[in-house]
């Protein structure tokens, strides 16, 4: 940790960082920064193997600070995106989500890049770690093909979404919500909200409740959780023990049963 001005940093290292990681994750947080929606931490400077970010002093959530987040959050996605699976405007490299990269795309339809995209890849590590058996992988292949079908594709545009807004990503601070760690591209904003429930963040409903208040939801839009959430869970399967495997083959259930 440093003081750079008045702005106390902190500089994060990886010495195996592939090509374009930090880089990447700097991107991200310029383009969500630019929505003038949720706030982020701030970047100093990044190169290769490292970033200098702000430094964001935590503080213990509270209704207050999560219902400004909610309706941020709303701002934010309403930013946009150049298309589905877009990178951050300016960044020709890859992106990544936590440590694995993904696809980059320029859909105009959601469900066939995130089928693809975003769920797809991650299968077949997860079956080599053993997270995944064979059964579960096709019944998840299943969801996807129903997914790509565009059987939950809908009018709205891309969203400029956080990507990998988990709860450890989203820090608690006297000036309230900061978001880190974005894997940042064009999606639908459900996918945002849908993974901000499955980790457990302090105060969701009143997140949701104001984020709905700010820019309305669709008429269905939790029963479609479970759609959302093949992504993360594809991508905790593939690294993160047998457990995301099993909730990765109940999510995928629960869409071929919501497409019947």
């Amino acid at each position: 940790m440093r003081e750079t001005g008045a702005v106390r940093t902190m500089v994060k290292r990886r010495s195996d960082a592939p090509e374009g990681f930090f880089e990447a994750e700097a991107a991200g947080l310029a383009w969500l920064a630019e929505a003038r929606g949720a706030r982020v931490a701030a970047v100093v400077s990044a190169g290769p193997g490292w970033i200098e970010l702000e430094r964001i002093e935590e503080v213990r959530p509270d209704a207050a600070a999560a219902a400004a987040f909610g309706a941020a959050l709303a701002r934010t996605h309403a930013a946009g995106a150049a298309a589905f699976g877009a990178p951050p405007d300016g960044w020709h490299g890859p992106l990544f989500i936590g440590r694995r990269e993904m696809p980059v795309a320029a859909e105009s339809t959601w469900g066939a890049f995130f089928a693809r995209d975003r769920v797809l890849p991650f299968l077949p590590i997860a079956e080599d770690a053993g997270n995944l058996t064979p059964a579960e992988a096709d019944l998840v292949r299943r969801a996807a093909a129903v997914v790509a079908s565009g059987a939950f594709d809908d009018d709205e545009p891309p969203a400029r979404i956080h990507g990998d807004l988990w709860n450890g990503n989203v820090l608690w601070s006297a000036d309230g919500v900061v978001l880190i760690d974005p894997a940042a591209h064009g999606g639908h904003r459900e996918t945002d909200l849908a993974m901000l429930a499955l980790f457990g963040c302090p105060f969701v409903e009143e997140v949701l409740a104001a984020y709905d208040g700010e820019a309305p939801l669709r008429p269905g839009w939790r029963e479609r959780v479970p759609v959302h959430q093949l992504h993360p869970l594809a991508v905790h399967a593939a690294g993160h023990g047998r457990g995301y495997g099993v909730a990765l083959a109940d999510a995928a259930q629960a869409v071929l049963q919501l497409a019947r």
